[in-house]
């Protein structure tokens, strides 16, 4: 089993200034912590006002920083938001191809559709639509990664002509393909289009071995690409906090680990949130903790060590680490990730190559299979793109009309497209 590392970016109030920025800073002193211990993807979120639970805005730009300061830590979008409102197909692929040539080739894409009204309504989401948003952004995004040149798409969600969307991404044809799973319906959907599941929830073993067992089952039976690539891999993930002392690591971490659930169902479940006013934590500390599992991790090394087992015997592919949740101290967190390193992790990374490859030897006909059935990419129109000037000359306009700098006489065009027509 592989681990990884959650930068939800948490911070709860009361702020001061400076805290957003020692936050940033903080998380990327956890990734050379998690690098060097062996910790190998770290996944960093997409979310747009939801102050103090994740304060993760633009993952592109602080993932872009974590490949610089790690070395073989795998950089992941834990996840884009792919409904064209959020970001453009076009522009997905763009920064994901960058951030895969900066990072040498260690991005996984993860990607996901959004639920919070907060963020949905803001950028004109329709909640209805917004699965179907999904679907159609990434297959098209795959896509414009690895053809030359993109053959333009008439779709219901988003349109755009034939164009050959650069740079490409190192990996091929694309990254490693994840969607965000919150429940089984999810989780089902990701296996038949051949996509890794990021199953951000928290689960004891059986509830895991279930839910891996369906991924596969159904990935065998039915699985018909989405991208142009599959990667069958189920991440779930896991809260710790690690601390010789059991006393100790329950005091210094299931507040925080509580809060992460408690914010995230006020967002998602039950909350009223007036933007810039309310106080999360102050709420949360007011509110009565609601019973929580995958808490194993909470504890001292061999209590840690036997949790994680326990999700490595599940057939769990990743364990993603939620190493700060709620108010952690900064130096709380790096103890805990040091520990960890010296006493849990190693035996893992020993087992795991064996593992890989047997999984890798057994899927392989049902891989072979689903890939027989992605469809071939169309040819392009390869009709040319004429400069403005050009394409205006070709209609009658000319030089002393519109100039022929590089930079165009915006009073020119607003004459003769405005003031040719009774403008004042």
């Amino acid at each position: 089993m592989r681990f990884g590392m959650f930068f939800e970016l948490q911070l709860p109030r009361p702020w001061a200034d400076g805290d957003e920025r020692r936050l940033i800073g903080n998380a990327l002193e956890w990734a050379e912590i998690g690098d060097r211990i062996g910790i190998g993807y770290g996944w960093a979120q997409e979310h747009h006002f939801l102050e103090e639970y994740s304060h993760s805005t633009a993952p592109e730009v602080f993932l872009a920083a974590v490949s610089q300061r790690t070395s073989r830590m795998r950089v992941g979008h834990g996840i884009t938001l792919m409904p064209a409102p959020y970001n453009h197909p076009a522009r997905v692929a763009e920064r994901i191809s960058m951030l895969d040539l900066v990072s040498g080739g260690r991005v996984e894409w993860g990607t996901g559709e959004s639920s919070s009204r907060l963020e949905l309504e803001a950028f004109g989401v329709d909640y209805i639509d917004k699965r179907a948003m999904w679907a159609e952004s990434v297959r098209e995004a795959a896509k414009m990664m690895c053809s030359e040149p993109y053959p333009g798409y008439e779709g219901r969600h988003f349109s755009m002509p034939s164009r050959n969307v650069i740079p490409k991404p190192v990996q091929k044809p694309h990254p490693p393909l994840w969607v965000a799973c919150t429940n089984r319906d999810t989780l089902k959907l990701a296996a038949r289009l051949g996509i890794g599941a990021l199953t951000f929830s928290f689960m004891d073993a059986n509830e895991a071995r279930f839910w891996v067992n369906e991924y596969y089952e159904t990935f065998r039976k039915e699985c018909r690409p989405l991208g142009q690539a599959v990667n069958p891999n189920v991440a779930m993930l896991a809260g710790v906090l690690c601390h010789r002392d059991a006393s100790t690591a329950a005091a210094r971490g299931l507040r925080g680990q509580q809060f992460f659930k408690w914010a995230l169902a006020h967002y998602y479940r039950f909350g009223s949130h007036v933007p810039g006013r309310t106080n999360l934590w102050e709420e949360f500390q007011r509110a009565e903790p609601e019973p929580m599992a995958g808490l194993g991790g909470v504890g001292p090394p061999e209590q840690v060590a036997a949790h994680f087992r326990e999700l490595e015997r599940a057939g769990v592919d990743q364990l993603i680490l939620l190493q700060q949740g709620g108010d952690y101290p900064h130096e709380h967190v790096c103890e805990s990730l040091e520990l960890l390193g010296k006493t849990v992790l190693p035996e893992f990374g020993e087992r795991d190559e064996e593992r890989t490859k047997r999984k890798a030897r057994e899927l392989e006909p049902y891989v072979e299979r689903a890939m027989a059935q992605v469809p071939e990419i169309a040819e392009p129109p390869l009709e040319a793109v004429e400069s403005y000037p050009r394409l205006w000359q070709g209609g009658g306009v000319t030089d002393d009309q519109v100039g022929t700098h590089r930079a165009l006489d915006a009073t020119s065009l607003w004459r003769m497209h405005v003031g040719g027509h009774g403008g004042g």
